[in-house]
């Protein structure tokens, strides 16, 4: 439906534009007839016109110049309007019926006036003219058939000649309207598919319009795009104002020109992963049934960046026919990812990794096994509930932050430190000898003061892989603690503290 508008709203603009401009021609059509006076009066000079006088030549160039500036004026006021086409057509028949009138015979002229009416492509307007122009040629041969009768001799009186006359005139002014109504409706039938073609073609160069906006708009977003043809194994950087297709040689070509010239920025040690992500011979069958792929590498200049293959078109089997390949920085998201990922395995105090960070790393050992040399450490802090009790949080939170101090120290060039609870920690590290951290730790934390607290002790257990080769890393674990307990006792005992049960 709305199609049928718009083909009707094209082609009555169209008919209003036309009507407008045809009216211009025969304005100027009447001004060029002004001279129909001079003409005649050279005829009667020369006894071509011999029943014609010069007063008629006057008034058909004064009648003619009369009526073209009427038109010209309606032309200025209502060009558009069917009224000033009607007036040109309607002086054009005045025109030829007071020539008739006067005697001036050119019968051609007769027909003159539907066949400009065709012009309008309007069947209106096409049917006012020739009927008009019937009726008036009627008249006029009427009222000239005793003057034309007169001179021809095989005619009895008028009225034969203007049966005669009229009995042509019907006849050639009805093989006349068969044919311009075929003309005009043909006409129109042109038009109305032409404009039909029209808005098709507008309303398809305004759909491409409009992806072409979009898809410039998506390209901006992007470092480099580049749109990769499997059907004629091409390749068009969008971003390239020329965007010139390049060929890909899908037999000796592994990777397209762009992927050649941004591998030189891959950092080295992930150069292979990213050669075997863009390798353009397996990128269809990676890409089948799929949306899009995509993997992060390291840009030696400029850090993270984010390479995907968008699948645009593909065959009813899901194989991709075209692919938009892009690359874009992402080293600002990677930053705030992994400083989210530090958040969530960091524990807010102390800075160490937490339970969280300390579950995931056990697991990871669970998978993988254990090396030799692993050992796990089990850390408690002694007496902080006493420290709280008596001296305040602000005190034990002292301690605690010390206590991280101190094993961070220690452990860090080993392997990592967790705070697994209030004055719990552990430490999985990767050691020869591991009684020497826990001898330096005790070290450190004697040498540890505190604002609220001069002293600081620890109770260290640790259980090594190599000593128990059959233990999984639970095992070790519960080791670890069971050794710490036993560390604490002894602290205790030493001290001479009744624990509280």
């Amino acid at each position: 439906m709305e199609n049928g508008i718009k083909e009707n709203n094209s082609i009555s603009n169209f008919i209003v534009k036309n009507r407008i401009r045809v009216n211009g021609y025969l304005n100027t059509a009447l001004l060029f007839f002004i001279i129909t006076g001079p003409a005649i009066a050279l005829g009667i000079k020369t006894d071509f016109f011999p029943d014609i006088n010069y007063t008629t030549c006057i008034i058909i160039s004064a009648v003619i110049a009369v009526l073209a500036a009427i038109h010209k004026i309606l032309l200025k006021k209502i060009p558009q309007s069917i009224f000033t086409s009607v007036f040109a057509l309607t002086a054009l028949d005045a025109i030829i019926v007071y020539m008739a009138c006067s005697h001036v015979n050119i019968h051609l002229t007769w027909f003159l006036v539907p066949l400009l009416s065709l012009l309008f492509v309007d069947n209106m307007i096409y049917f006012y003219s020739t009927t008009l122009n019937y009726a008036l040629m009627f008249v006029a041969t009427f009222f000239t058939a005793p003057y034309q009768a007169a001179l021809n001799s095989r005619y009895e009186n008028s009225l034969d000649f203007f049966f005669d006359r009229i009995g042509g005139f019907t006849i050639e002014t009805l093989i006349m309207f068969a044919a311009g109504y075929t003309i005009a409706r043909l006409a129109k039938d042109y038009f109305g598919t032409l404009f039909m073609q029209y808005e098709t073609i507008k309303s398809h160069e305004q759909d491409m319009s409009e992806k072409l906006e979009l898809l410039n708009s998506i390209v901006e977003i992007y470092d480099n795009v580049n749109l990769i043809n499997f059907i004629d194994n091409t390749e068009m950087p969008l971003r390239d104002p020329e965007k010139k297709k390049r060929g890909i040689d899908m037999k000796a070509q592994t990777h397209t020109i762009m992927n050649q010239r941004i591998k030189d920025q891959v950092m080295p040690d992930q150069l292979d992963s990213f050669l075997t992500f863009t390798n353009i011979k397996t990128v269809r069958a990676r890409l089948s049934h799929k949306k899009l792929i995509s993997a992060d590498f390291i840009d030696v200049v400029s850090g993270w960046f984010r390479a995907q293959y968008i699948t645009v078109d593909s065959t009813l089997d899901g194989i991709p026919n075209k692919v938009i390949y892009t690359t874009r920085n992402v080293d600002e998201e990677k930053q705030r990812e992994e400083h989210l990922i530090r958040l969530s395995m960091t524990d807010e105090m102390t800075r160490l990794y937490n339970r969280r960070c300390y579950e995931e790393d056990l697991e990871e050992y669970r998978l993988k096994g254990s090396p030799e040399d692993l050992v796990i450490f089990s850390i408690d802090v002694n007496g902080l509930k006493t420290v709280n009790d008596t001296k305040g949080h602000a005190a034990g939170d002292e301690l605690i932050k010390g206590a991280a101090d101190c094993l961070a120290l220690s452990v860090r060039n080993f392997g990592k430190v967790y705070r697994t609870g209030g004055d719990e920690f552990m430490a999985i590290a990767c050691v020869k000898n591991p009684e020497k951290i826990r001898d330096e730790i005790k070290k450190k934390a004697s040498e540890w003061h505190g604002m609220y607290t001069e002293e600081m002790t620890m109770s260290i257990g640790f259980a090594q892989a190599q000593n128990y080769k059959s233990a999984s890393i639970d095992d070790l674990e519960r080791m670890a603690d069971a050794d710490m307990y036993a560390e604490k006792e002894k602290f205790y005992k030493e001290r001479g503290i009744e624990r509280r049960k």
